[in-house]
């Protein structure tokens, strides 16, 4: 008969350690849970552990420490996990695989190098990932977030910083997760479902005295090159992406054409734009300064027409020089994008197209631009009142002749 050996507080307490590795002391006999055994060290540490093979492959399971896990609750908790084994389970296996599955500080590499890189808001993701996404979930699981984790982190970010950048925050989340799935890191995406803040489109545009007003102040500012980028802004209704991030093998001064790459436009086309005489004649001026100030540095002008200080890179931010702008003139409100707006607002109150407006702000559906739809009020209501003035009779209020009865 097999000699019979069952585990005790006794029995634990008493067994020496080894003098180097360890040993480890299986329970036999009548009664015994098949793999089941105490683990002493050479440093004298004693855990239980239960040995196991599952498709041919022999296992250890550590199951905890002993005194912290008692005896009689180890070999339960050895039972329970041999009747999963005896399932086709592999609880060594689970474990191994929660303890390498990927971080979310893993899928935020992921996600720069292999998807944020072709997006033309590349840096705004890696500014939110480095500022709010890494310090709060870095080091969790991606497999352990949750739609309540998401929804705290996106109600802490309506109250912090505002719904509508609390929005931008959800729906890169929600990518990021998207993509989570698609590369198998876990099987749902926590970010659905996730109630977005009410938004209201914001429409603001310049009036003549603030542009006069923004105008000056651009003349006086010490930033010349951001200076230079908001004019820039202001006279082709580009994005502010598009402008900064503009390289000068891109425009033709000779013809007055700027031709935008799909890598910089949003709708991933090419957008071949004309350039007025005053953009034509601030890109040359900057054009030849830069020339100039690489002949005395004997270098290589930057192919950049916004380049950074330092490094080889454009230039990636105006907030600072465009804040002082807006104090300096006396702007309440104005965000850079309104400036695109303004720029709309400008082409509708000179009674150009829909279609003609949507052209050079690169827009490919109608929709889109329709938004500008409410500015044709003024030139429409000077030419109903022309109309008016006609049938009336007014010779003041048209230069035209009064329509006459016509014959009976």
């Amino acid at each position: 008969m097999a000699e019979t050996l069952k585990l005790t507080d006794a029995l634990i307490r008493s067994l020496p350690a080894p003098a180097r590795g360890n040993r480890v002391t299986y329970e036999r006999g009548a009664g015994a849970v098949r793999g089941f055994g105490v683990r002493v060290t050479a440093a004298g540490a004693k855990s239980f552990v239960l040995n196991y093979t599952v498709t041919g492959r022999e296992r250890r399971f550590t199951i905890g420490a002993y005194p912290g896990w008692s005896v009689a609750a180890a070999r339960d908790e050895a039972r329970r996990l041999r009747q999963a084994i005896d399932r086709g389970e592999d609880p060594l296996g689970e474990r191994i695989a929660i303890r390498e599955a990927p971080t979310f500080d893993e899928l935020c590499d992921r996600y720069i190098a292999e998807y944020a890189v072709r997006k033309r808001t590349a840096r705004g993701d890696e500014s939110a990932i480095r500022r709010v996404l890494r310090p709060k979930l870095g080091s969790r699981k991606v497999a352990s977030i949750t739609f309540a984790d998401i929804d705290a982190l996106h109600r802490k970010a309506t109250v912090e910083n505002g719904p509508y950048a609390a929005n931008r925050l959800l729906a890169l989340l929600s990518k990021m997760f998207a993509l989570a799935v698609r590369w198998g890191m876990r099987p749902d995406n926590p970010a659905k479902g996730v109630s977005r803040n009410p938004e209201e489109r914001r429409y603001r545009y310049l009036s003549g005295d603030e542009l006069r007003r923004l105008t000056e102040a651009l003349a006086v500012h010490p930033n010349r090159l951001a200076a230079n980028a908001v004019r820039l802004l202001l006279l082709t209704g580009a994005r502010r992406g598009e402008v900064l991030g503009a390289t000068w093998d891109q425009f033709d001064l000779a013809a007055g054409v700027w031709t935008k790459p799909s890598s910089h436009t949003k709708q991933k086309r090419e957008h071949r734009v004309p350039l007025s005489a005053p953009a034509q004649q601030l890109l040359a001026e900057m054009k030849a300064e830069a020339e100039l100030r690489a002949e005395k540095m004997k270098r290589e002008i930057s192919r950049y027409v916004f380049p950074a200080r330092v490094g080889d890179g454009p230039m990636v931010e105006i907030k600072t020089a465009w804040a002082a702008l807006c104090k300096a003139a006396g702007l309440s409100g104005v965000r850079i994008h309104d400036l695109r707006h303004t720029y709309a607002s400008l082409l509708a109150s000179a009674g150009l197209s829909l279609p003609i407006i949507g052209a050079l702000l690169g827009h490919t559906q109608p929709g889109t631009t329709a938004r500008y739809a409410h500015l044709f009020d003024d030139p429409l209501r000077a030419a109903t009142e022309r109309v008016a003035a006609i049938v009336a009779g007014d010779r003041a209020g048209a230069d035209v002749v009064p329509i006459g009865r016509g014959r009976r």
